[in-house]
């Protein structure tokens, strides 16, 4: 078994280190690896190979989960440049920032709106669009691969990760309003 716990998660799969990613490729790829690595596959191995088959199979999962969530993929390509998201570093545009409490007084007004489901249905387009303008303006920013441009990809990963917030406590809520 060729080992790829040196590998990076791009290099594992065979990809170009981009943010753009072919999810369905990458699906192709990562159940053909877990296919050759599986641990049953090898369980009449020697213990070190055994080992080594759960290391790369976890290896592999957590690969997969990163470079499947645009989210993750970004974070990841940011630490690959050298660049660490500091959770100390908390740093925001003030713009931004007002608009979420907007986003926020708008979720919690939902629950009193004679109409919440459209409410929340506007609410979730509205943040659709801007999880969507900063996926397209990090993906130029990636690209660009230059230190002010991978300044910039960090700062939209932060404003995604509110926005990707604020959609998990969007469906909540429509969790709990409709029976």
């Amino acid at each position: 078994m060729h080992t790829g716990l040196d590998k990076n998660f791009f290099e594992l799969f065979g990809l170009p280190e981009s943010f753009d990613v072919d999810l369905s490729r990458l699906a192709i790829l990562y159940r053909d690896l877990q296919a050759q690595l599986h641990p049953d596959r090898h369980a009449a191995a020697a213990e070190a190979q055994r080992r080594l088959s759960v290391q790369m199979t976890a290896q592999v999962n957590e690969a997969y989960q990163t470079l499947k969530d645009p989210l993750r993929r970004a974070r990841y390509i940011l630490q690959l440049q050298g660049i660490e998201d500091s959770e100390t570093d908390t740093r925001m545009d003030p713009e931004f920032l007002m608009e979420q409490m907007a986003l926020r007084e708008t979720l919690e007004s939902a629950r009193e709106d004679k109409e919440p489901v459209a409410r929340l249905d506007e609410l979730t387009a509205e943040v659709d669009r801007a999880r969507n303008q900063r996926l397209q303006q990090l993906r130029v920013a990636l690209a660009a691969d230059d230190e002010t441009a991978l300044r910039q990809a960090l700062t939209l990963t932060r404003e995604l990760q509110f926005l990707e917030k604020l959609v998990v406590e969007i469906e909540q809520l429509e969790d709990e309003l409709l029976p």
